[in-house]
C-alpha cells in the first residue's frame, strides 16, 4: 500500500508542476476591445464595413459587418 501511495504522490507532484501551479498567481486581465471601420470605393461602387471584437490572451472573438 505504501508503494501505491508513493506513486500517487509523485504523479500528483508532476501534474501540479506541469500545469504551472508552482509559480506566483497571475492577476486576470480584462478583455481588450477591438473596433475597425472600412470605407472604400471599387468598380462596383462605394462600400462600408466594420467590425467589433474582444480578445483576451490567445483567444479572440470578432464580428464583422
Amino acid at each position: 500500500m505504501s508503494a501505491l501511495r508513493a506513486i500517487l504522490i509523485i504523479v500528483t507532484g508532476l501534474t501540479l508542476a506541469g500545469c504551472g501551479a508552482d509559480g506566483e498567481p497571475v492577476q486576470p486581465t480584462a478583455p481588450q476591445p477591438t473596433v475597425s471601420a472600412t470605407i472604400g470605393v471599387g468598380s462596383s461602387g462605394a462600400y462600408v464595413g466594420g467590425g467589433v471584437g474582444l480578445s483576451r490572451g490567445p483567444l479572440g472573438i470578432y464580428l464583422g459587418f
